[in-house]
């Protein structure tokens, strides 16, 4: 079956989806694929051979892989319409290798949780980089590999996609319905944006948990007495630090400047409460706590969507590279949940995007700011039942 005529296979799912690295983000991918989408083919490409075994056990994949086995390949030019890249980036170039020299025309995501190594390989390397829609699911476990994967590991979790002036707006749209029916929900960053922003809300995080757990292991003449007492908050904030020093250490230095830049901002912080406390200014240390307390009582507590408070965004558009891109960014930037994208050509030059929000998010922020850029913009009440309809 040619690579096109898998690409047809419904408005936005994917028939044959090859996922490169079962550890703990690919295998749960798959396995949320085989309870979304039981009818998909999935190709577990993986080095361990315990891993590839676990994948068929589990019947979250269909067949099964090394990555220099010639199933892979075959798989790939039999049809295959979707290639995940979950191995660590520092894997990710050859398998990028094998993917042009196979002139795969399909689209390519991944789930790295950096994007300017990548991208750049993904531009350097891929015969149509077009067809590259980088993304990062953010989430995780202190359990690693197969054994930590679950197929609800993305259900409520943001999951970062980052297209540019030259993804097509059909492969956004595609992406975008796919991984939401996998319970996650899409944020859009521009790519040059990404790893700035995940430093402070993930990879600072992670490095001031492991901080926490090192300071209370120094302090610790008889550490079981001691991690007796650590529980609760303490538990619940450094539960990350049981994470792969192996991986973290890769993610560290693939994001070293917004990563240091991060650190040493969080640096900053701590000698401003350090030095309340030596002035004796309770003011000033009552300010800091309350800043935060504020900022983190106004973070919403779970995404719970009213499904009758959906409201349909219409936008007629030039038919111009980047212009849906521009505005999903748009959204995010708003706090607007997109629930649905579809996409309506009216003439070879011209169509109208339709968005589908949920009740988050500052809409009249996002109108606003579409029409400071030029676009013509509507709003309507949609109800959930209507939505079914459309959808």
């Amino acid at each position: 079956m040619a690579q096109g005529q898998a690409a047809q296979r419904g408005e936005s799912g994917f028939g044959r989806i090859a996922v490169v690295g079962f550890g703990l983000i690919g295998a749960s991918f798959a396995a949320a694929v085989h309870e979304a989408h039981p009818g998909a083919e999935v190709l577990a490409v993986d080095v361990d051979a315990r891993t590839r075994d676990e994948a068929l056990e589990r019947k979250w994949a269909s067949a099964a892989s090394h990555p220099d086995d010639a199933a892979f390949r075959e798989f790939v030019e039999e049809g295959c319409d979707l290639v995940v890249l979950a191995a660590p980036v520092d894997a990710v170039e050859g398998h990028l290798e094998r993917l042009a020299s196979w002139n795969f025309r399909g689209i390519v995501t991944d789930t790295a949780s950096t994007k300017k190594r990548i991208c750049g390989l993904a531009a350097r390397t891929l015969p149509h980089p077009e067809n590259f829609v980088p993304g990062h699911p953010m989430a995780g476990s202190e359990r690693n590999g197969i054994d930590g994967a679950r197929p609800d590991l993305f259900k409520g979790a943001h999951w970062i996609l980052c297209p540019d002036a030259e993804t097509p707006a059909e492969h956004f749209a595609r992406m975008h319905e796919f991984v939401t029916s996998l319970g996650a929900r899409v944020v859009v960053l521009p790519r040059e944006e990404h790893d700035a922003a995940v430093a402070v809300v993930s990879h600072v995080p992670h490095f001031v948990a492991s901080s926490l757990v090192q300071l209370a292991n120094r302090h610790a003449d008889d550490r079981q007495a001691l991690m007796r007492l650590a529980a609760g908050g303490f538990k619940d904030a450094t539960r990350i630090a049981a994470g792969s020093p192996e991986l973290w250490c890769g993610i560290a230095f693939d994001n070293k400047d917004a990563l240091s830049a991060g650190l040493d901002e969080m640096r900053g912080i701590i000698a401003s409460f350090s030095d309340a406390l030596a002035s004796g200014d309770r003011s000033r240390l009552t300010a800091l706590l309350s800043e935060a307390a504020e900022a983190r009582r106004a973070l919403p507590a779970a995404w719970v969507p009213s499904t009758e408070r959906l409201v349909e965004v219409r936008i007629p558009m030039e038919d111009r590279p980047g212009v849906v891109a521009e505005v999903t960014t748009y959204a995010s930037s708003a706090g607007c949940n997109i629930q649905s994208i579809e996409i309506d050509h009216v003439t070879e030059d011209s169509a109208v995007l339709s968005l589908v929000l949920t009740d988050e998010g500052d809409v009249g922020q996002l109108s606003s700011r579409l029409i400071d850029a030029g676009f013509s913009v509507s709003f309507s009440p949609l109800t959930a039942k209507e939505h079914a309809h459309v959808a």
